[in-house]
């Protein structure tokens, strides 16, 4: 995205971007998951069986914070951000 100015392309059968979509839905239901237990219990996820689930909550934190930095620089270098499904004729439109 801050070289193209576009996310990843969809590659074959739509595959590489499919993938691209399934890890930003995993990383918010992560983040809501962990908000809500935050909410409900006091505390965040339990660490889970050799620390795998705290620490996809702390990747999924970090990822979320840098991807609001990517925006920051999508909308200073480039004036816009990409559409989450390309139409013809759009921007990233190959």
């Amino acid at each position: 995205l801050k070289t193209t100015g576009c996310g990843l392309p969809a590659g074959p059968l739509g595959l590489i971007g499919l993938t691209e979509g399934l890890s930003y839905i995993a990383v918010v239901c992560c983040i809501a998951w962990s908000l809500f237990t935050k909410a409900t219990t006091g505390s965040g996820l339990p660490a889970g069986k050799y620390g795998l689930l705290g620490a996809a909550e702390g990747l999924s934190f970090l990822a979320v914070v840098a991807g609001l930095v990517v925006l920051g620089f999508q909308i200073n270098d480039y004036g816009f951000i990409p559409e989450a499904v390309p139409v013809e004729g759009g921007r990233c439109s190959a």
